[in-house]
């Protein structure tokens, strides 16, 4: 495959993947949805159907990695380290016009959400909003959820901890059940066994911190919550922002050498 079908590839996947992940997210948290406190129940099943969409989609043009983890080992595994700027650039490039679209969808929730006295926490909603984007500029806004992930307990070395676990076995499944004829990405099975392996996590391991698994499925909406133009947002939290980039990473490198050892 060429460099720009696997660019192509990865920015639709990866937009499809945020569009209907952050979507959710959306639904379950934001004032006058009607799907407003689903549960966690709709959000780990909502970032599988994700997985599933985006990964048939994009599976013909890129194999579908959608996650700098999935790529990094398969590098490692394989070779082929040309591509991975094309593969990360794709990616990011994607998570970030996936959170965008979120925002352009859920455009009147959000602004609804961040404009109630009961959500920014005082009795005149313009002042509320400056004091909650005074009181969380270095914290999590309250929309921000919806965007990236967060700890419920910040401690860097478990939420470290917790988001290398969880890629490895996400990357394990990928390696081992999930790649397709050409070894380069996910086959039409792969893509719902990896599916329902994203939502095993969300529901096992997804509770201490949101399991990002994903470094540009953290960093790019990330970024698009900061560029945004929402009214009280808040902060968007940048002194966690390297656990769900640096975990994930050395997550899937090391989901790459158990590979290579044990089932290579």
């Amino acid at each position: 495959m060429s460099s720009s079908d696997i660019f192509i590839g990865e920015t639709i996947g990866t937009a499809i993947l945020i569009l209907l992940g952050g979507g959710v997210c959306a639904a379950v948290t934001l004032k006058a949805s009607k799907a407003r406190n689903a549960g966690w129940l709709a959000i780990a099943f909502g970032w599988g159907f994700a997985v599933l969409t985006a990964v048939y989609t994009s599976a013909p043009l890129s194999g579908a990695h959608l996650n700098p983890a999935v790529t990094l080992a398969l590098t490692i595994k394989d070779g082929g380290w040309n591509n991975l700027p094309v593969y990360w650039g794709g990616q990011l490039l994607g998570a970030m016009i996936g959170a965008t679209l979120v925002w352009v969808v859920y455009y009147g929730q959000f602004h609804a959400h961040l404009t109630d006295p009961d959500i920014v926490g005082a009795s005149d909603a313009q002042a509320a909003g400056s004091k909650a984007v005074e009181a969380e500029e270095k914290g999590a806004g309250p929309v921000l959820g919806i965007f990236s992930t967060g700890p419920e307990i910040r401690n860097a070395a478990q939420n470290l901890a917790t988001e290398i676990i969880a890629t490895v076995v996400l990357v394990l499944a990928v390696l081992t059940q999930g790649l397709n004829d050409k070894g380069n990405g996910l086959g039409p099975l792969g893509a719902l066994i990896t599916a329902l392996v994203v939502v095993s996590i969300g529901l096992s391991l997804g509770g201490p911190t949101g399991y990002a698994i994903n470094p540009a499925r953290d960093l790019g909406p990330r970024i698009v919550h900061a560029l945004l133009p929402l009214p009280n947002k808040g902060g968007s939290d940048w002194s966690y922002a390297w656990v769900p980039v640096v975990g994930p990473l050395i997550g899937g490198a090391i989901a790459a050498g158990l590979y290579n050892v044990a089932f290579a």
